[in-house]
């Protein structure tokens, strides 16, 4: 029985696999453009910009999913997106609103003096942006990042709220069989692919540690 509930989590877990890395692909650079617009001079978008992150972070992404899946259709008529289509939006959104903080803490951490410093030197904005904020930038937020991404990886649990098949779905499923144990084993997938991020986040930080400003 082993093999074959081992093989049943392996494909839920894919598909926890995919949410997660399908949110990072998108929720990364719309991150940064959700920082860059409550950065902004223009006080209309800067404003608006965090309202959003604010509505966004203080709210629970399992209600941001329900909302996003069924909202159209109820609100405007229109038809329901794919559920997991509905799944990476709610996702990518959420969490691009709190790696837009993450960023932007980042960014605002980093002495005045050194834009200056770079002007000195005849570099353009560009070139100061590149080559002196952004590693000191990278290496301040890695901390930060790696938590929100472990986060995630246990989040995409959620999808099973609109009914989006996942590795705690496959595991829930052997309940009706009389089989308890394959829900407790869903989380050895988690423990070994949190661990492995873990470490890899190490690596990582280990190898920025020359940027110590």
């Amino acid at each position: 029985m082993f093999l074959p509930v081992t093989l049943e989590l392996l494909g839920g877990f894919w598909e926890s696999l995919k949410v997660f890395l399908l949110t990072l692909a998108f929720s990364l650079p719309l991150g940064l453009l959700v920082c860059f617009g409550s950065m902004s001079k223009f006080a209309p978008l800067k404003a608006l910009m965090r309202c959003f992150v604010w509505v966004i972070r203080g709210t629970p992404l399992m209600l941001q999913l329900i909302i996003i899946f069924y909202g159209p259709g109820l609100l405007f008529d229109l038809p329901a997106m794919p559920r997991f289509t509905a799944t990476i939006v709610a996702f990518a959104i959420n969490y691009a609103c709190y790696f837009s903080e993450i960023y932007r803490g980042g960014i605002e951490s980093i002495a005045r003096g050194q834009y200056e410093a770079g002007q000195v030197l005849g570099l353009t904005k560009g070139q100061i942006f590149f080559k002196i904020v952004l590693p000191q930038v990278i290496k301040r937020i890695m901390a930060p990042m790696s938590n929100e991404i472990i986060t995630l990886v246990k989040d995409t649990s959620l999808a099973r709220i609109i009914s989006v098949y996942e590795i705690i779905w496959a595991g829930e499923s052997f309940i009706k069989k009389g089989l308890l144990w394959p829900l407790f084993y869903t989380g050895a997938f988690y423990l070994i692919f949190n661990g492995l991020l873990t470490v890899l986040f190490a690596k990582i930080e280990k190898k920025l540690n020359y940027y110590r400003g």
